[in-house]
């Protein structure tokens, strides 16, 4: 995969360890004929280390080669998360911290769930890009705000907080996008 085609959530193989881009940053050059620069944030997958990169963006890198398995959230306990196969019906576990973030977008029954499996270990999930949840705390609508642009924060069933416009009440039911956090709009 060629550097600059690299984006958020992308894994590759560094160091013979396969490391998840978490964030990317483009530097372009101020004098002429200078190669604009690409600056990585990623984590090994396998050790949870941090890793920078700064490369060209003509710079290759290998894919990582991981088998990816369509799996339904089953339960968490205190120290692990637990993911079904929806194929074979095995169980994946993964640490709880190792998923956090992800955690906050996984409601019963969501489908679109994919586990990673590198040398036969679950090393990270993969979430479908937009999420359908419900919003279960937010202050009330007030009366002739459906025409400006301002924000309120709505709490969802997982606990996720997510700024919504102020039209919208409690019980309903949002799309979320899984990348950013962002509001995207009402499900239909």
């Amino acid at each position: 995969m060629i550097a600059k085609d690299m984006k958020r959530g992308d894994i590759i193989v560094y160091n013979d360890a396969p490391i998840i881009v978490e964030n990317v940053q483009v530097q372009t050059p101020s004098a002429r004929g200078a190669a604009t620069l690409y600056k990585f944030r990623c984590r090994n997958l396998i050790t949870k280390d941090k890793v920078d990169l700064k490369t060209k963006g003509t710079d290759n890198f290998q894919d990582a080669d991981f088998k990816k398995r369509e799996v339904q959230f089953s339960y968490a306990d205190g120290s692990d998360v637990y993911f079904m196969d929806k194929n074979d019906y095995n169980m994946y576990n993964i640490p709880k911290e190792d998923v956090e973030e992800e955690m906050k977008y996984v409601s019963e029954g969501l489908e679109g769930i994919y586990a990673l499996i590198y040398e036969d270990r679950c090393v990270a999930i993969e979430l479908p890009v937009t999420v359908e949840m419900q919003v279960v705390e937010c202050d009330p609508a007030a009366r002739g705000n459906s025409a400006t642009n301002r924000n309120k924060p709505a709490k969802t069933a997982s606990g996720l907080v997510v700024m919504v416009p102020e039209y919208l009440e409690n019980g309903e039911i949002i799309k979320i996008d899984t990348r950013s956090g962002e509001f995207l709009g009402r499900a239909k």
